[in-house]
């Protein structure tokens, strides 16, 4: 999530119009990401007998209704936090085990599905060619502009989403993915060092703010998202 801090360093030098623009992708990118992630959670939960997405009012795309703030704001001042809920539980399910692994899963995938969708209308538009035109100073700035950042934003953190929510460290999505998967005696030992993976996590997460050259979750995230960049675009 530190991607957040290092586009709006890149583009900080960009003229003022560019810049907005620019800002205003990385929210509507952050906000599309997280609704649809939540949103897919909490509906597949739904579909597996769950009656707590629909009794919450979690079955929608409404963002105020899936956001956690302070994590959201965490994302936006040090490139980090919590974006938002899902209340889902596989003990409420008719098949805790696969209704909960499909519940866990279906938030990467859909992420994986909008960076898809959007990277199908960014080319259609042809809006790389205006983002790069306007940033060349060729081109002047169009809602086209405006609509080219925001694809090209929504594409790129719904494939960081995707990735690193498929992380199998604690609380990621992954780690819970690999949980139901496991055979019953190794699925209890991964539950027994639940919090030393979490451990593990944060602290590449601090190695990551601590040493900006060098970021162990970089390492592994970047590469699979370079490869699925250049498949869309």
């Amino acid at each position: 999530m530190n991607l957040v801090l290092l586009y709006l360093g890149t583009l900080s030098s960009l003229p003022p119009d560019l810049f907005v623009a620019a800002v205003v992708g990385i929210v509507a990118a952050l906000l599309i990401g997280m609704t649809v992630h939540e949103w897919a959670h909490n509906y597949v939960a739904h579909l597996m007998g769950d009656p707590n997405p629909r009794r919450l009012g979690r079955l929608t795309l409404n963002p105020l209704v899936h956001i956690y703030w302070p994590g959201f704001i965490m994302v936006l001042l040090i490139g980090f936090g919590v974006l938002g809920t899902a209340p889902i539980s596989p003990y409420r399910m008719r098949n805790p085990r696969y209704g909960y692994l499909a519940a866990v899963a279906a938030g990467p995938v859909s992420n994986l599905g909008v960076a898809i969708v959007a990277a199908l209308i960014l080319n259609l538009l042809g809006g790389q060619r205006e983002i790069f035109g306007a940033i060349g100073g060729f081109m002047g700035v169009t809602p086209l502009t405006y609509l080219g950042f925001a694809l090209y934003f929504v594409i790129t953190f719904n494939i960081l989403l995707f990735i690193f929510n498929l992380l199998p460290f604690a609380p990621l999505d992954g780690w819970s993915i690999v949980y139901t998967l496991l055979p019953p005696r190794e699925a209890e030992w991964w539950a027994r060092n639940q919090q030393n993976s979490q451990f593990v996590f944060f602290a590449l997460i601090f190695i990551g703010f601590a040493i900006p050259q060098f970021s162990p979750l970089g390492l592994i995230i970047n590469p699979p998202m370079d490869f699925i960049m250049q498949l869309l675009l």
